[in-house]
């Protein structure tokens, strides 16, 4: 579908405006000033003093308190998101309907309505809507991707999915929205939404889940613990494990696909790293695996640079959005889903109602 946005922008930087100065701002902060010659951060807003103080000192863009206010004087071209998941919704709409474009975190919206009203909104008024995915952009799970593309592994047999890592009841006690339906979600949704999303842009379209969710250990109103088995329509089979209780820390986040004529395991604190790598045919992109694997100490990797350098170019008028609304809705589709099954102890297929 094609829609009519703004025009080119190709005789300056271009302008982002960031609201929400918490614990994922930091890595937006550090994207735009790798690209500090191609784009600027003119404005930020925080209701949290201190951390708004932090954000304009780091940053040296200028400092809001109130999101409606920053929008009437800003001049930037788009505003990120990086406020609670369950915010993003209303936000969003509420800067497009202002005329700006859209950088929202992940995931976009607690709620499958919300996801929906969402991109219908910015069709309506042709602004573009950005949902960070920069998973996507890791080498490792590049490579991977173009493994699927090529047809390496012939029929796909078995996929499987593990996020053993670990948030103590004080990161929850950090915030009162964090570890809330309405504005976080859960494991699934918050902390391993990034693998959720690897489920159908990897592998391709789900055709069902079944779910089982339990808080274990944490005085949330969410799950800490989750796993849920999965169907592809192409009738692979494979489940997700997914548990922020890892003794005593972040253990892996991974991704095994099993095939008629290949095994590859992406493992690592945060799919890093190439651990098994095997085809019946060999091929060119077999050299790139051991530069493809890098060390990390951040479980978020290292592609939200890479992410934003998309963002530039597509502003710029030189190319697509890899990862917009209606991508976006995919993996929340699939978070629904999982949430739905584990609810009411029952298979959900996809798509959801329309």
């Amino acid at each position: 579908m094609h829609i009519a946005h703004a025009k080119p922008i190709t005789d300056r930087k271009i302008r982002f405006a960031l609201v929400g100065c918490g614990r994922i701002a930091a890595n937006h902060f550090g994207s735009l000033e790798q690209h500090a010659d191609r784009a600027e951060l003119v404005d930020v807003c925080d209701i949290d003093p201190a951390a708004l103080a932090a954000a304009v000192e780091r940053t040296g863009a200028r400092g809001h308190d109130d999101l409606t206010a920053m929008l009437a004087s800003t001049s930037a071209d788009l505003v990120i998101l990086t406020t609670p998941s369950g915010l993003h919704p209303a936000q969003a709409v509420q800067c497009a309907e202002a005329g700006f474009h859209v950088v929202t975190e992940k995931p976009m919206a607690t709620r499958w309505q919300d996801g929906l009203e969402m991109v219908k909104a910015f069709d309506r008024l042709g602004k573009r809507l950005f949902v960070v995915k920069q998973n996507r952009r890791n080498d490792t799970l590049q490579l991977l991707k173009r493994a699927m593309q090529a047809g390496r592994f012939g029929r796909l047999y078995m996929v499987n999915l593990n996020v053993f890592w670990t948030r103590p009841q004080s990161y929850y006690d950090s915030a009162e929205w964090r570890g809330t339906w309405e504005y976080d979600g859960g494991a699934f949704m918050n902390q391993a939404s990034h693998y959720v999303d690897l489920l159908d842009w990897l592998v391709g379209p789900v055709e069902s889940v079944q779910a089982y969710t339990a808080t274990l250990a944490r005085n949330i109103e969410v799950e800490d613990t989750g796993v849920v088995s999965v169907k592809w329509r192409s009738g692979a089979l494979g489940s997700m494990n997914v548990t922020m209780l890892t003794y005593p820390k972040n253990l892996e986040g991974s991704i095994t696909i099993l095939g008629e004529k290949g095994t590859v395991r992406v493992g690592g604190m945060a799919v890093n790293e190439i651990q098994n790598w095997e085809f019946a045919e060999p091929h060119p992109m077999d050299e790139e695996i051991a530069k493809a694997s890098y060390a990390t100490t951040s479980v978020y990797g290292f592609g939200h640079p890479r992410y934003y350098d998309n963002v530039i170019n597509v502003m710029q008028g030189t190319a697509e959005p890899e990862t917009d609304g209606r991508e976006g809705l995919k993996s929340l589709e699939l978070l629904i889903a999982m949430y739905l099954s584990a609810r009411d102890g029952r298979r959900v297929s996809l798509p959801l109602d329309y």
